[in-house]
């Protein structure tokens, strides 16, 4: 393996530091490889994993009820938009002219391919269709944590059966996250997406070629599609790593062949949405409504010229990808998966022209990210060690609330002042609020940190040997 190639985790060789006589063991060595080693290696008890899914679905009776009780035309309405797309492939009818019935009229906004996709969901009954589809949000909702929290969770839990209950009860938290629990008021698929896009990442040796599924989820929804520049950034240039290069040609071919099989089956429909549908922005909604936390939706409701705002948002825009992809990079490089797939994930919030609350289910794994900085390889005093977790239970508490619904009603109360400036700020407050994730994100934790590779350090014949020691260290571990 050449200098600059990656093993199987994905962490450049280069980036992993001898562990020197008289210093603190290399994260990646004895931290990382410990995680690794429980988080598929421990025995944990059965009776533990089923106390897990009990605390899991008990926690979500109230929720499934409250919004599966709903007013009938209130009801897991994106879900009857999936059905209605499918309904006219079946039924031989313009899938870009269909519109939900009253009164939410909704158009079909996706790419042809997940009209062809929801043709089963077609074939349901509208009643089972709304259950299985609530199901499959809530399991893909446990696989998303499981894969971004394992290792944090291992490192957390003992005895071995803590991790199971623990991996519940963060389940549990995401799923009362507002971004999370609109999933299951609108019957929406983004959690799909979101778990697609982060086991395709961080899965540590996947069966299936490593691309393939960004490419489906982008295929299915372009907003995903970030994820392609990460794998082009990434695999790609100095110190780029060989199995993202492998991974972006996977997942670009995938894409793209899911873009072509359209216009094999409804050609007209693909036609209609490549060439006229994507183009209008307003099939998507009213882009200036609060639960819009996109860079530009915040500037729509500046109610600016609408060249200016155009300007602005595409400086914005720009400005945002440019400092969250760059640090993607950099942390991907540094051995921080996570922290990479993290920002990826906020760039698809914040550049996308129109980003609906929902959008927000990338938080998890920003939750994830923040919460692997939690355990150090160094001792640190109490208040420092536990200063991670406490920024991570901060944002989640900040995502739980209906902030932005406060600066509506701020606005409303017409106070002089503290309506037009303030109530604006908090109406924007989750998109803001993505904002400075990225910006924290972006803050290199205290070096020791787990999970975490320290800095690359110049490859010399001492260190390349220190580096494969350690990555052999690390096979024997897994029992490769």
């Amino acid at each position: 393996m050449s200098t600059g190639e990656m093993p199987e985790d994905g962490v450049p060789r280069r980036a992993r530091p001898a562990a020197g006589r008289g210093s603190a063991p290399a994260a990646g060595s004895e931290g990382v490889a410990g995680a690794d080693r429980e988080a598929s290696g421990a025995r944990r008890p059965w009776w533990a994993w089923v106390v897990a899914a009990v605390v899991v679905g008990v926690a979500a009776v109230p929720l499934v009820r409250y919004w599966m009780t709903n007013p009938a035309d209130q009801r897991l309405v994106d879900l009857d938009v999936y059905r209605s797309g499918g309904e006219s492939v079946l039924r031989g009818l313009p899938v870009y002219d269909m519109i939900t019935p009253a009164p939410q009229l909704l158009p079909f906004t996706y790419p042809p391919i997940a009209a062809l996709l929801a043709a089963p969901l077609a074939a349901m009954s509208w009643p089972v269709a709304q259950w299985v589809w609530t199901a499959g949000v809530l399991v893909c909702l446990a696989v998303t944590v499981w894969f971004c929290f394992r290792e944090p969770l291992a490192r957390a839990a003992r005895p071995a059966w803590a991790s199971p209950l623990l991996f519940g009860l963060v389940t549990v938290a995401c799923l009362y996250m507002m971004p999370i629990r609109d999933q299951f008021r609108f019957g929406q698929v983004d959690v799909l997406l979101v778990m697609l896009c982060a086991v395709d990442c961080l899965a540590r040796r996947p069966w299936w070629p490593r691309g393939m599924l960004i490419g489906l989820a982008t295929a299915v929804k372009l907003t995903p599609g970030v994820f392609l520049i990460y794998l082009l950034i990434t695999g790609f240039g100095k110190d780029a790593a060989p199995e993202q290069r492998r991974a972006f040609f996977m997942a670009a071919f995938t894409a793209a062949m899911l873009t072509l099989v359209p216009f094999l089956v409804i050609p007209q429909d693909a036609a209609s949405f490549w060439f006229s549908a994507l183009l209008d922005s307003e099939r998507l909604g009213a882009n200036a409504a609060t639960t819009n936390q996109s860079i530009r939706g915040m500037l729509l409701r500046l109610y600016l010229p609408g060249w200016l705002t155009a300007l602005l948002w595409l400086a914005a825009a720009g400005l945002v990808a440019w400092y969250g992809f760059r640090h993607a990079r950099g942390a991907l490089l540094r051995g921080d998966r996570m922290t990479a797939v993290a920002l990826t994930g906020l760039m698809a919030v914040l550049i996308s022209p129109v980003a609906w609350i929902h959008h927000l289910a990338w938080l998890v794994i920003t939750l994830a990210a923040l919460a692997l900085r939690y355990e150090t390889g160094r001792p640190k005093p109490g208040r420092a060690r536990w200063a991670p977790l406490a920024v991570a239970v901060a944002v989640w508490l900040y995502y739980v609330v209906p902030i932005p619904w406060w600066g509506v009603s701020l606005r409303a109360a017409e106070i002089p002042v503290l309506s037009p400036v303030v109530g604006r700020i908090v109406q924007d407050a989750f998109g803001l609020g993505a904002i400075a994730l990225v910006w924290l994100l972006t803050r290199r934790p205290a070096r020791g940190d787990a999970g975490r590779l320290a800095a690359p350090v110049p490859v010399t014949p001492e260190t390349r040997h220190g580096a494969n020691r350690i990555y052999e260290g690390r096979q024997v571990a897994e029992g490769r």
